[in-house]
């Protein structure tokens, strides 16, 4: 089994995939009479059909033990997908470029810093949420509508990879 190396995430790394959530280099202007920065359009979200839409939820997920096999990938064909850390944590990050199924040998990992969110471009094959330290919050952005938004791959055994504790 390869074990996955680790990369802090960074837009540039991660635009393959979908758009870091920061502020950091992010466009921005006043609003609210000069009381509010407003960083503007940091993510956009995708839903396939007019009769979709974007929903608001809170994930609550409990940490990982590592090391992490990781098994399968998931994605959704008919919406993005985001998560927005509510409680100031990393997390890791592991995602597959577009295609009908993940390729085990293109599969890459990210932490975060804890202030970043990502969102998952529509169809991007992506590891379930995977927190690092302790129990954490998402606010989750995606898709409500008709139809099955996700999709599962699983692993054959040598496939399979090794996530690592981060350094």
């Amino acid at each position: 089994m390869r074990t996955l190396t680790i990369e802090p995430l960074t837009k540039e790394a991660f635009a393959p995939f979908g758009d870091v959530i920061e502020t950091d280099g992010s466009d921005h202007f006043m609003i609210n009479n000069g009381s509010t920065m407003r960083f503007h359009k940091l993510a956009t979200v995708e839903t396939a059909t007019p009769e979709d839409n974007a929903i608001i939820s809170i994930f609550r997920a409990d940490a990982q033990d590592m090391p992490l096999t990781v098994s399968m990938l998931e994605r959704h064909p008919l919406g993005s997908q985001a998560f927005i850390p509510l409680l100031g944590n990393p997390f890791l990050i592991v995602v597959a470029p577009l295609g009908d199924e993940p390729v085990s040998g293109l599969v890459r990992a990210f932490v975060t810093n804890g202030r970043q969110g990502i969102n998952y471009h529509r169809g991007v094959w992506h590891h379930p949420v995977l927190t690092i330290e302790k129990r954490d919050d998402f606010l989750v952005v995606d898709r409500s509508g008709t139809g099955n938004n996700c999709d599962e791959h699983f692993f054959k055994e040598d496939e399979r990879l090794i996530l690592a504790p981060h350094q």
